[in-house]
């Protein structure tokens, strides 16, 4: 695993115990990534390698839980036209390395995975589920870690990915206060279930589809169309008793 980039200051400040080295360095980062400068995406991913092995260098659990909730906040204040190239970036490299984490280090990698899948939702909650936004984004998962067919990307993330797919999204739209656009976010989970080419992934896909939580939504949705059903015709009628008559005689 040796590299270049595991030996920058950079990457080792990140990846410290010590809390105010690791603040500092991801204060720099945030403001590296937030400034008016266009990024390539040979930039990205040379950025997400080294963002990769700080994880892979972080110790103990505490710090390690405050590392990956802090990498998975990288994505919050970034600029619409960023957002799609980083999570693009996170999940090459993710798939990319999957395969060659050990068992003691998968743990911090799938907390990592876990914020990103919620960090994703909060940034498109917060853009009002913009639809281009949801579409490239939705277009990406569904080519990369819930992709049906893609033989580089292992099953291990397929599955941990769909493990946590609700259970995020029931943590940032907590309220179901009816802006998620829940079946648009369940696509790339339908496809998988229809399309993925092993057994194992199509039953997995489906657990993730029969989750009752979504059951919230619908619920919802239906609740909402009803009202606005009976709003409509109230309107309707009293419109017909506000239709002019002409004059009385």
């Amino acid at each position: 695993m040796a590299t270049d980039v595991q030996q920058t200051p950079f990457v080792k400040q990140l990846a410290s115990s010590d809390r105010p080295t690791r603040e500092k360095a991801l204060d720099s980062l945030r403001t590296y990534l937030t400034s008016s400068r266009p990024f390539t995406d040979l930039e990205l991913l040379k950025l997400w390698k080294g963002l990769f092995f700080c994880m892979w260098h972080s110790d103990r659990p505490i710090p390690q839980q405050r590392l990956a909730l802090a990498l998975s906040h990288l994505l919050l204040p970034l600029p619409t036209t960023l957002f799609m190239p980083f999570l693009t970036a996170f999940w090459t490299t993710i798939s990319r390395e999957w395969t060659s984490i050990d068992a003691l280090r998968m743990d911090k990698f799938m907390r990592l995975v876990r914020g990103y899948v919620n960090a994703a939702f909060t940034y498109l909650s917060n853009h009002e589920w913009d639809s281009d936004l949801l579409d490239a984004y939705l277009f990406l998962v569904e080519a990369i870690p819930l992709s049906p067919g893609n033989l580089k990307v292992g099953d291990g993330l397929r599955y941990h990915v769909l493990d946590v797919w609700v259970e995020e999204l029931s943590r940032v739209d907590g309220k179901r206060e009816g802006q998620c656009p829940v079946e648009d976010v369940m696509r790339p989970v339908r496809r998988l279930e229809k399309d993925g080419r092993t057994k194992k992934v199509r039953e997995r896909a489906g657990e993730c589809l029969a989750d009752d939580r979504l059951k919230d939504w619908r619920s919802k949705m239906v609740h909402d169309d009803v009202a606005d059903n009976e709003s409509g015709k109230r309107d309707e009628s009293e419109d017909e008793e506000d239709e002019w008559d002409g004059l009385d005689d």
